[in-house]
């Protein structure tokens, strides 16, 4: 560390300023210093008074001063640069306090060059001791450094096993302890005397609980007598208060039970199919979104405000247009909605269904029509005709490639088969990979359930932070993130017979990972299988050494393919008229609408229900409903619903509805062939959610939606010559899609350093890979060997971007976590924080403007995190300042897991309440430097300078054009020097999250990546005197 960045940070803890120019006066004052007690007098006149324990002035002196400290070893201690200081000091170099320049001598150069050939010699004699001496001492920091790292992986791994809840216990072991402690007591009279008092307060316990129940029942029973008795006489005023308050009591006594009683583990639903074989249509709903979200609790312990919001969500809940709503006076009618040539389409093809598919499929009715047991759906599955063929191919094959469609059984069935053939007798596991935690959890219990075991016992799940399994579970479903925290513990995955990868197309970071790790290469006798529901096959099949690959056969029924004759303009209003089209001229039956996101899907939905209104009762009632993951839950559990009589039912939804997610009914699908993708660029930093076109497997899982319940056909916003020859085989995998600093970072953890030849199924540049190493090294998560340093090791615990990790750390040098740990929740959702409705632009930009606060938009955020959070997170608040309730919430969830993971990697967090914490007064700008200086720990790769036009800013280090985003509260005021979150491309390159920083933190904070002709003050620079021309 320099000796200014330690003056910088010193000052900021003492006076809570720290800015170059008192830096550099601080420094001066202590040079013309004679001792430390006549520089302690002058720090006290300025105001700097040192805290408890704190020797800075007595430290800053000896740095100065080197040669006081020790008179007889003056000439071998003091480095050539003091002598070299010493030599131009008082005659080529004169500072005041109002100036910011040095001014420098030009006639004593040659009295300096003499005294530089004086010390040349001693120069020369030490440059290799000294050389030695420095690279001796980085490798003793760096030895320091693994050693410190190992360290804390250690006590994190510790601290994981007991964090995690362990659901499932094998009994037996404690048994054996039991038993032996009971017989140890029984021959010991003196160990009986000293458990005695714990047994009695235990038992104690135990009768308490028992005599509370016993008298809410006794209290009941009098409630219910006494109003039985009262009911029809005339009470007093007392006798009613009293009544009253024994209700209130029990109602109180019982909430509180209840509360308690609640249990926060996975629960499996009830069949919502009854005796008789009919369906319980609120059993229905319960088990298909019910599990999802954590257990309902009515109006337990709300507040009255809480509640209220809660009637207000709901009474807000938008509901379907009917057909007996009249048409709009003065509005006209569309009479191209009748037309069905308004665009025109071409059958290409049919998608026919598989052999005898129907008669395999009927289950799909017969269920609705009575009660099928367990062994009947299992029977019933696509995939139960291939058993035997299956379990054949696995034995004959260490790696088998299967290939199925969605909802034909792989995920619950091809486990029980293993299990069942006897992979597991030796004791081993069978584990199968799940990319979400809750379809772990959920097919987990759904196996349990047609085992007839108790999940955790022999069929279990493992997600972060929860274990639910146990010495007897052989078959383990877990998410691809937790089988490589188990490579990390055990290499050779010992405790494993077969492996199973599932949803292998959706080719998630995790997912190729794994796939480069190869375990199958390392133990002959370890079973894989790579589940897939698409038919890039072939692929997997090549990066397998030519695996074989099996394939079940799933489409029910045929699909008629028709596309566009010419290409639409407008994607979005072609779909809508074809919506319209097929509502008017085809037969019964759903309609799926892929979109590219919320934006896109809203605007359609708007347009729908305007022409449904235009047409009144026209047309058949259209039932809209959207689908996309910001979508609360109850309005996505709408597409599950039947569809009336006389009516159809129109789906939006994102690429969401491609695989994860199967509906009912649908009979006609239309395909703009357009998704949305996350690409980042490495060399301009512009992280962009771009609009492309879809792939042909995407384009052909789309059409396969329509052939679930019949004949289906598919409508394509694009012409076959596109569909041929515009569209890519197979989506790009997120690996070449996203920043490769974070792939780097967990592969460095893994223990893999050769990342350029490391064996991805498609590998990214050798380039990228490069930058990701050298952006990490500038964050100081590696050290100059390329090696994980402690630091990186911390970074690697946060699931985000490595800057986001990096800044979170430096808030503990900065005495700031809490209030980082909000700005970093808040980016999260930037984007989606505030919003101007149409009709109160001039509201919602005054509200937005009281929220700003000096240092730009990062204090802003945390100015708004503050606000809400005073107000008791009230939802009214955010209505009234024109913010999003919902974006809120996600900050909030996601505030409280950083805080989480903070505390994980040993970073101290107080709250405001705690005596030893000052709540940092951000809002004014001197006082948030500690909170900026965080922030620019992380992003100092994000940093721009203001051109000298006075608009456009140009990126330090690459020297681009960037211009600060319309919507930022500094972007009227452009301050010089600033650092941004994030780049999007739209017709500029805009920089979102704008904070304004003074240039000499980027030296400070990074000098290893910035210089000082870099982040000069071109201002401050003193220009020659020009000569005029005679």
């Amino acid at each position: 560390m320099s000796l200014r960045q330690w003056v910088s940070d010193r000052l900021l803890k003492l006076t809570g300023v720290s800015t170059d120019q008192t830096v550099d006066f601080v420094i001066a004052l202590a040079s013309k210093a004679k001792d430390a007690s006549s520089l302690k007098k002058e720090f006290s006149k300025l105001g700097i008074a040192e805290r408890n324990g704190d020797d800075f002035t007595n430290q800053l002196f000896e740095m100065i001063h080197p040669e006081q400290i020790d008179q007889g070893s003056q000439n071998e201690s003091v480095p050539v640069s003091r002598v070299l200081e010493k030599a131009v000091k008082g005659k080529t170099r004169s500072r005041t306090v109002a100036d910011t320049d040095w001014s420098i001598d030009y006639e004593s150069q040659n009295h300096i060059e003499e005294q530089i050939k004086k010390v040349k010699t001693l120069k020369d004699l030490r440059e290799d001791t000294e050389s030695e001496d420095e690279y001796a001492k980085a490798e003793k920091e760096m030895e320091q450094d693994e050693i410190e790292r190992d360290e804390f992986v250690q006590r994190l791994r510790k601290r994981d096993g007991e964090q995690t809840k362990k659901i499932v216990e094998d009994k037996s072991s404690t048994n054996i302890e039991t038993i032996m402690k009971r017989r140890i007591l029984s021959s010991n009279k003196e160990l009986r005397g000293e458990i005695l008092p714990d047994l009695r307060e235990r038992s104690r316990q135990q009768y308490l609980n028992l005599r509370e129940q016993q008298q809410l029942e006794i209290m009941g029973n009098e409630l219910k007598q006494e109003e039985m008795l009262f009911k029809d006489e005339s009470l007093t005023k007392e006798e009613l208060l009293e009544l009253e308050y024994k209700r209130r009591v029990l109602q109180i006594a019982n909430e509180r039970t209840k509360l308690a009683n609640v249990d926060a583990g996975y629960q499996m639903p009830e069949d919502y199919i009854t005796e008789k074989g009919e369906i319980d249509r609120k059993k229905k709903e319960e088990a298909l979104y019910g599990r999802y979200k954590e257990p309902e609790q009515i109006n337990i312990g709300l507040s009255e405000q809480e509640q209220w919001e809660k009637q207000q969500i709901e009474k807000s809940l938008a509901k379907p247009v009917t057909q007996q709503q009249e048409v709009p006076p003065g509005s006209k009618e569309y009479d191209y909605v009748l037309d069905t040539d308004q665009i025109d389409f071409v059958m290409e093809e049919t998608m026919f269904e598989e052999a005898k598919a129907q008669e395999r499929f009927k289950f799909l009715d017969e269920i609705e029509r009575k009660a099928a047991s367990i062994k009947q759906v299992r029977d019933s599955l696509p995939i139960f005709k291939f058993r035997s063929e299956l379990l054949s191919a696995v034995e004959e094959h260490q790696i088998l490639i299967i290939v199925g469609e969605t909802g034909s059984g792989k995920t619950t069935q091809i486990p029980q088969y293993l299990y069942e053939a006897g992979y597991s007798e030796d004791g081993k596991k069978i584990g199968c990979t799940q990319p979400r935690r809750v379809a772990a959890m959920s097919v987990a219990a759904r196996v349990a359930e047609e085992t007839g075991t108790k999940i955790g016992h022999e069929v279990g799940y493992s997600i972060r932070f929860e274990d639910c399994t146990s010495d007897r579970t052989r078959i383990k479903y877990m998410t691809d993130g937790m089988l490589l925290r188990e490579f990390m513990t055990e290499p050779d995955l010992a405790g494993y017979s077969c492996l199973m990868i599932d949803e292998a197309h959706e080719r998630t970071l995790h997912t190729d990972i794994l796939f480069a790790l190869d375990i199958a290469r390392f133990r002959p006798d370890i079973k894989l299988l790579i589940s897939s529901a698409t038919m890039d096959a072939q692929k997997f099949s090549s990066y397998f050494d030519d695996a074989p690959i099996f394939k079940i056969p799933g489409r029910p029924y045929p699909v008629e393919i028709y596309n566009t004759k010419a290409p639409e303009a407008n994607y979005l209003t072609a779909a809508v008229t074809t919506v319209l089209q097929i509502h008017a001229s085809q037969p019964r039956g759903d309609i799926l609408v892929f979109l590219t996101g919320q934006d896109e899907i809203e605007t359609a939905k708007e347009n729908l229900q305007y022409a449904c209104r235009a047409l009144g009762s026209k047309i058949d009632e259209l039932i809209i409903c959207p689908i996309y993951s910001n979508l609360p839950s109850d309005l996505q559990a709408k597409i599950f619903e039947p569809t009336p009589e006389n009516a159809r039912k129109v789906i939006l939804a994102t690429n969401i509805a491609e695989t994860s997610i199967t509906i009912d009914g649908v009979v006609y699908v239309i395909d703009p062939g357009f998704v949305k993708q996350n690409s980042y660029n490495p060399r301009s930093g512009i992280d962009s959610l771009q609009v492309v076109p879809c792939s042909r497997a995407s384009a052909n899982q789309r059409s396969g939606r329509a052939g679930r319940v019949g004949p289906g056909k598919c409508f394509r916003l694009y012409t076959q010559h596109a569909y041929m020859n515009e569209l890519d085989d197979n989506t790009e995998p997120e690996i070449l899609r996203v920043n490769l600093a974070s792939v780097v970072l967990t592969l460095k953890c893994l223990g893999i350093h050769n990342l350029i030849e490391f064996d991805f199924m498609d590998p990214p540049s050798p380039d990228l890979l490069k930058l990701a190493l050298e952006q990490l090294y500038a964050l100081g998560a590696l050290n100059d060997q390329g090696k994980l340093t402690k630091l990186g090791r911390r970074m690697a615990e946060f699931p985000m971007d490595p800057m986001m990790s990096r800044a979170l750390i430096a808030s503990e040098k900065y005495e700031c976590p809490n209030e980082v740990a909000s700005i970093i929740a808040m980016l999260s959702v930037s984007g989606s924080i505030f919003y101007r409705p149409k009709d109160k632009k001039i509201f919602a930009d005054q509200a937005h403007a009281n929220m700003v606060v000096p240092g730009g938009d990062h204090l802003m955020l945390l100015n708004v995190w503050d606000q809400w959070v005073d107000t008791g997170y009230s939802q009214q608040w955010c209505v009234e300042n024109f913010i999003q309730f919902r974006s809120m919430n996600k900050a909030r969830d996601t505030r409280d897991q950083i805080v989480g993971l903070m505390e994980r990697v040993e970073i101290s967090i107080k709250s405001y309440e705690d005596n030893e914490s000052k709540k940092i007064n951000y809002k004014v700008l001197s006082e948030s430097i500690g909170i900026r200086k965080a922030i620019t720990s992380g992003f100092f790769f994000n940093s721009a300078k203001l051109g000298k036009g006075g608009d456009a800013y140009s990126t330090v280090k690459r020297k681009n054009a960037v211009y600060i985003h319309p919507s930022s509260c500094l972007f009227e005021e452009k301050p010089k020097w600033i650092v941004y979150f994030e780049l999007v491309l739209t017709s500029k390159e805009y920089m979102r999250q704008v904070m304004e920083i003074e240039p000499g933190w980027l030296t400070e904070l990074a000098p290893h990546f910035y210089s000082k002709n870099e982040v000069e003050d071109e201002s401050k620079k003193k220009m020659p005197k020009q000569i005029q021309k005679r």
